[in-house]
């Protein structure tokens, strides 16, 4: 019985985020802040440093694919890979094997999960 290799998911930088990244955004963190968000899902436009207006949920962005973040209440704190499908963002976390969807709202917010989070 063979065996299928396991399946490695890549995430694939577009100019913008190659830009970022030029431009000395790719801290350990993942932080920086543009200017002002674009309304379309790329790269650039999602990383970095969010954080719901109520402070529960917290989350980083890395230009590498990967998340980190916290959550109130939580001991463990969610961790992972991210992708860009279409106009999302799905945060795949390593330790539940859950995914979650990110979508890009007015003014440069992110919606996951029914909470809005704002730039850092």
């Amino acid at each position: 019985m063979h065996s299928s290799p396991p399946r490695v998911d890549t995430t694939i930088l577009d100019a913008a985020a190659m830009l970022a990244i030029a431009l000395g955004r790719t801290t350990d963190d993942g932080l920086g802040v543009a200017p002002q968000r674009p309304r379309v899902i790329t790269g650039a436009a999602v990383v970095g440093a969010w954080r719901s207006s109520d402070g529960m949920i917290k989350l980083r962005i890395r230009t590498d694919g990967t998340y980190a973040g916290e959550v109130a209440g939580r001991r463990s704190r969610p961790h992972g890979t991210y992708r860009i499908d279409g106009d999302a963002v799905v945060l795949h976390d390593d330790a539940s094997g859950l995914s979650t969807q990110l979508t890009l709202v007015h003014d440069g917010e992110l919606e996951m999960a029914g909470h809005r989070l704002l730039p850092e």
